[in-house]
């Protein structure tokens, strides 16, 4: 079964703005899974499945990489 672990945003409202990154693992498979997704809850979505933790966590670090746009930050409590 797929839980969140961690989740990161972009700082933006709005449907068009709106951009999360939200890291998962299965802790049936131990597999991690990133999804990065556009437009909030009802955007698009791109997913990847990796290994190990460190891989996912390098992948995230890619794309919260802060913009002149984006000034990404860690959701509150979404570590565990």
């Amino acid at each position: 079964m797929q839980m969140r672990r961690r989740h990161w945003w972009n700082g933006k409202w709005g449907r068009l703005a709106r951009r999360d990154v939200v890291l998962y693992v299965d802790d049936v498979t131990d597999k991690w899974t990133v999804e990065a997704r556009e437009g909030g809850v009802e955007g698009d979505s791109r997913w990847w499945e990796l290994d190990r933790e460190a891989d996912a966590l390098r992948l995230v670090e890619g794309l919260t990489e802060p913009t002149v746009v984006d000034d990404w930050r860690e959701l509150p409590g979404s570590a565990r």
